[in-house]
């Protein structure tokens, strides 16, 4: 149920809000929606078409509500309408759009976003920003108040309006694809249809921007990460490094049509870090071998994507190629400058433990991974690193 719940809420929301102008209202009409299949499927059944019930169930709560509204006739005829004419293919962007507007902070946008549009819990939001889970919730609280306050509205951007506004929408889908590519909580390591979503939401970007070189370069990074889906976990679902992916189980046809749209929006001229991400992902996934990797060629990418975005993540992601070029010692001075930014993130220590044993410090080392797992949920990180630890 929780999956059919997060599949359909995004959508039923942004359908609501279109009709009713009422963030609030429409959101408090789904959770109730929500609560109420909850008490009735496991009497009932899950009926045999989940998204209809929740969507007939939301609508007949909505006129509910607008019969006590004195003006209620429009919104009223909008309802009574069929399915199709209340959840258009892009209500979710339209609701992505007004979650991103210039009034609420960058910060506020994206967890709202993720939180309301894309189905996230505010714990896995929570993560995905590095910083605790009671800041996120104070922060969501805060942007629905101020779009209520400030009477934002929901509709898509004007041409003018949109260019300041798509980095907000990218960046959501983006930790919406990260999400879904490598669970930060739960009993699954990862959530492939929260993946595709994200992926289908970028199609649609790219669909309404088509000038937007950044469009085009998400959704290239997006479907590169895909084609090598089906060689991230073995058997029993323990997570298997790239190192270690058989690459005969990855998708060519799909690699060499992200390459295109890469290609494409390089073409535009206006590098950015989304085109960056996925030239390095390119330069992976066109390898023959991980041993033919051209991790000189990985550094160039990495420095012009820190000097960029100058992001802390990136940074470390720059000190595991300079690792693989031989240099253990310098890659681990690059990352122990990042200590306070990223103490609260997992793959900082466990970048840290590998650098640690390449240079003989097996205590430290051992520290360092026992500090990974204390930060990660997820069920095939956790393995990894305990059969690292020797704890399998």
């Amino acid at each position: 149920m929780a999956r059919v719940f997060r599949e359909e809420a995004g959508g039923i929301t942004a359908g609501l809000v279109r009709i009713l102008g009422d963030f609030a209202l429409a959101e408090e009409i789904v959770q109730e929606t929500l609560v109420t299949a909850l008490e009735r499927w496991p009497l009932d059944g899950i009926p045999e078409r989940p998204g209809a019930w929740l969507t007939t169930a939301a609508r007949r709560r909505a006129i509910d509500r607008i019969r006590r509204d004195a003006n209620y006739a429009g919104k009223l005829a909008l309802l009574e309408e069929p399915r199709s004419a209340v959840s258009e293919p892009d209500d979710r962007l339209r609701l992505m759009f007004t979650c991103c507007h210039p009034a609420l902070s960058r910060e506020a946008q994206v967890a709202l976003t993720l939180r309301t549009v894309c189905g996230l819990t505010t714990l896995q939001v929570a993560r995905a920003f590095l910083i605790p889970e009671a800041t996120i919730a104070q922060r969501i609280v805060r942007a629905k108040r101020k779009i209520v306050e400030a009477g934002i509205p929901y509709r898509l951007p004007s041409a003018v309006e949109s260019e300041a506004r798509v980095a907000e929408v990218l960046a959501v889908l983006y930790l919406m694809f990260n999400e879904g590519y490598l669970s930060s909580a739960g009993e699954v390591p990862e959530r492939r249809d929260l993946a595709e979503d994200a992926t289908w939401l970028a199609q649609l970007m790219v669909r309404l921007i088509p000038d937007d070189p950044e469009c085009w370069g998400l959704l290239a990074l997006m479907r590169l990460h895909l084609a090598r889906a089906l060689s991230r976990f073995d058997d029993t679902g323990n997570l298997v490094l790239l190192q270690d992916q058989d690459r005969s189980r990855w998708n060519r046809p799909g690699i060499a049509a992200a390459a295109r749209m890469l290609e494409r929006a390089s073409a535009m001229g206006r590098p950015g870090p989304y085109q960056l991400q996925a030239a390095i992902a390119t330069c992976h996934a066109t390898s023959p071998s991980w041993a033919a990797t051209d991790w000189g060629r990985l550094q160039e990418l990495y420095d012009q994507l820190v000097e960029m975005t100058h992001s802390p993540v990136a940074m470390l992601n720059r000190a595991i190629v300079v690792r693989h070029r031989g240099r253990s010692q310098a890659a681990l001075a690059d990352v122990e400058v990042l200590a306070n930014t990223l103490e609260a993130y997992h793959l900082f220590h466990a970048t840290r433990a590998e650098l640690l044993d390449d240079l003989g410090r097996t205590a430290e080392a051992t520290a360092a991974r026992m500090r990974a797992l204390e930060l990660t949920d997820n069920p095939s990180e956790r393995r990894l690193l305990e059969a690292r630890l020797g704890m399998r």
